[in-house]
């Protein structure tokens, strides 16, 4: 949700870690939550820079389309620029939404993002901030489009319209120590030890969930919260965590990676998609774009390069009903 915790953020723990764990822990959580930390420093995306090349099997064929592209305002067709918001892109566990790999960085995300920007005729001018900061970026005029897997919530549509692209869902995975070995629902956590992060649907769901526990005669589940993977992933191996709670893709990537780690399953899923600021008419040219790309068949072949066809959609929405 678009609230601050009050938790006070972990401390990065990354001694003793294996060393795949090393590379791959502070990556961004992007389903619905993200808390990869990043400065400052600018990118650029399609038209330009390493986002291109992410796309270079697609952008080639996608042509501008003029529908989209004359409901963005006239100074945005002017300078041809927006200016992106979004999570720095860091090791291996954000894929398949982001990471790097031999150097580059790439990811379903970025692909999409370039395609995009190919079909409103724009280049974008990527900033990197926090998951915290991005729609509070938003909002104040800083960034003009946010992406860091948002998912539509309730609260988060009070303050900033949604242009969506993808579901994700919330999952958990869990040390190969703890004795359940399939999460349907929350009930199937009360009593453990849960690792999630700040500011996100993952801590929105398990706070409101809470008293359900008691209602069912079970002991409450313990929750931490983190501003970075890498303590998680720690906590997880020397079992100081029994669960993670995080976004579906990422999670089952992190399984395969991660020793003594195993995939528990999904509770939820949530649709995914850019952020803009409240009434502008940047959100509905990009679900135009969006829509447009799903037409031509460019969304689908990206989704199929990244194996994760079941988090496609048919039709970008602009502020779906969310579904909490």
């Amino acid at each position: 949700m678009n609230t601050h915790s009050k938790y006070r953020s972990a401390t990065r723990v990354r001694r003793g870690l294996s060393a795949f764990a090393v590379v791959g822990v502070t990556a961004s959580l992007a389903a619905c939550g993200s808390s990869s930390s990043g400065g400052s420093s600018p990118a650029t995306a399609a038209g330009g820079g390493k986002d291109v090349a992410a796309a270079a099997d697609y952008a080639a064929k996608i042509t501008v389309d003029p529908a989209a592209r004359k409901l963005l305002p006239k100074d945005v067709v002017k300078s041809g620029k927006l200016t992106l918001g979004t999570t720095q892109v860091t090791g291996t566990s954000g894929l398949p939404h982001a990471g790097i790999v031999d150097g580059k960085e790439v990811g379903l995300d970025l692909d999409i993002r370039a395609a995009l920007a190919k079909k409103l005729g724009i280049t974008w001018q990527v900033e990197t901030g926090t998951f915290q900061t991005i729609i509070p970026g938003v909002q104040s005029g800083k960034y003009q489009v946010g992406q860091g897997n948002f998912g539509v919530t309730k609260e988060r549509e009070k303050v900033v319209d949604f242009a969506t692209y993808l579901n994700d869902g919330q999952a958990f995975i869990g040390s190969k120590s703890v004795k359940i070995n399939k999460v349907k629902t929350l009930l199937d956590v009360c009593g453990l030890k849960v690792a999630t992060t700040s500011g996100t649907t993952f801590q929105k769901l398990l706070t409101d969930f809470a008293p359900q526990c008691a209602a069912a005669g079970k002991k409450p589940y313990q929750v931490q919260y983190f501003s970075d993977t890498a303590p998680i992933y720690l906590g997880l191996q020397n079992g100081k965590v029994d669960v993670f709670f995080g976004p579906t893709l990422s999670q089952k990537v992190v399984v395969q990676k991660i020793p003594g780690t195993k995939y528990l399953g999904q509770v939820a899923q949530t649709p995914v998609g850019f952020v803009t600021a409240r009434k502008s008419p940047i959100a509905p040219a990009i679900t135009a774009a969006i829509n447009d790309l799903i037409k031509d068949g460019t969304y689908a072949k990206i989704f199929a390069k990244w194996k994760v066809g079941s988090s496609v959609i048919t039709k970008s929405q602009l502020n779906p009903t969310p579904t909490f």
